[in-house]
């Protein structure tokens, strides 16, 4: 008898995570589609408890993850409980990146096989966790992006790690750096993804995209590079119609089903011990790249989150407002500006009570109320940013 049975996934008592087995396939979904599959602290331990599960499941041969309904996979982690919670506790994003490593290593480590099936948008946390998975396939309404630059993060969940070994250094760049959206097509032709589906039907009830060749989808094998493999293709407009499903537009995810499916049957049809030998193998600069910094990543953004990069950014995202990157940039560049503190640095003392540590924009002692002498705000308003927050 085995000391590792299998388990029912109901065994598990997930709540924000479905997970199912069945016909060689464990099935993992985050179901948090009213934040667009954006996963908090409990959705991490449980996905995390889930691949694991099918890690040591001898049922399993491969696994399927992907987001509830079609506009997101994942977009990363919950900014509205980063900005609740890590902002005003910044000690327990460190106990929180335990949970995000333990998640992505849960994937990466993960003895079967994980294919992403990207339903909608992976931005973010959501690109990291595709990038841990092996193999993606890509719905043509989907995007994929990153966004750290621009709430106050870095992308060192993954992104920094594994994407200039996916997609080439000077790619990765510029991924990370100016956050750019990179729509299905460009995805596969980067390599980010190894096949992209059509997901848009058109009024006539059709598919609006079809191909050359007789061919179903687009994949990183069965496309030449001196092809034209589209007889039509799906416009933006088109796209956008078929998310907000107008004028008689819509998403079907059927052909993504198909091929997912696909790619289930033929890693099914392949010897279990090779196969799982071979990500070992393969895994080799990606566990290099992740092992390397993800300890360092986790400490730093632990200590980030005291200053004030973090708080602006998620606040302005949770206020639905434009970041003041300009005036962040004016702070620092005052003399007498802080980048780093809210309200300046801990530099004045009471006159009247003696408060020490008192921030050095104050105008009045935070304890008792008294004039403060040498308030310091900087020149130009140029700390409008708290203003906004």
């Amino acid at each position: 008898m085995s000391l590792f049975p299998t388990r029912e996934p109901a065994s598990l008592g997930l709540q924000e995570v479905q997970y199912s087995k069945g016909d060689w396939v464990a099935r993992i979904t985050i179901n948090r589609p009213f934040n667009f599959n954006a996963y908090s602290t409990p959705a991490l331990q449980e996905l995390a408890a889930a691949f694991d599960d099918a890690s040591r499941d001898d049922n399993v041969a491969a696994v399927v993850f992907t987001g509830a309904g079609h506009d997101s996979f994942c977009t990363g982690g919950d900014v509205k409980e980063y900005q609740k919670s890590y902002t005003q506790r910044p000690r327990d994003y460190w106990k929180y990146m335990s949970c995000f490593k333990a998640y992505i290593e849960s994937i990466v480590n993960c003895s079967k096989p994980v294919i992403a099936r990207l339903n909608g948008m992976a931005v973010g946390g959501g690109n990291e966790s595709q990038l841990a998975c092996d193999l993606s396939v890509m719905g043509e309404h989907a995007f994929i992006a990153q966004v750290g630059t621009s709430v106050g993060s870095v992308a060192c969940g993954g992104s920094t790690q594994w994407l200039p070994v996916t997609v080439g250094d000077r790619t990765a760049r510029g991924i990370l750096f100016l956050n750019q959206r990179y729509q299905a097509f460009s995805a596969l032709s980067l390599g980010l993804v190894n096949a992209v589906v059509p997901t848009v039907k058109g009024p006539d009830g059709k598919f609006v995209t079809q191909f050359t060749q007789g061919r179903k989808y687009l994949g990183n094998w069965n496309t030449d590079q001196w092809d034209h493999p589209f007889e039509r293709r799906a416009s933006a407009d088109e796209i956008r119609k078929g998310l907000k499903g107008l004028d008689g537009y819509g998403i079907d995810l059927s052909i993504l089903d198909e091929v997912v499916a696909d790619f289930c049957n033929q890693i099914v049809n392949k010897f279990a011990e090779c196969t799982r030998y071979t990500k070992t193998q393969v895994n080799f600069w990606k566990d290099l790249a992740w092992h390397s910094t993800v300890g360092h990543a986790r400490d730093w953004l632990s200590i980030h989150y005291t200053s004030l990069e973090p708080y602006e950014g998620m606040t302005a995202f949770v206020e639905k407002r434009k970041a003041d990157y300009v005036g962040m940039r004016e702070r620092a560049a005052d003399p007498d500006g802080s980048s780093e503190f809210l309200w300046g640095p801990y530099a004045q003392q009471c006159p009247e009570c003696g408060a020490k540590g008192l921030p050095a924009f104050f105008d009045h002692c935070g304890k008792c109320g008294a004039m403060l002498r040498g308030a310091a705000a900087p020149n130009g308003g140029s700390h409008a940013v708290t203003a906004k927050s």
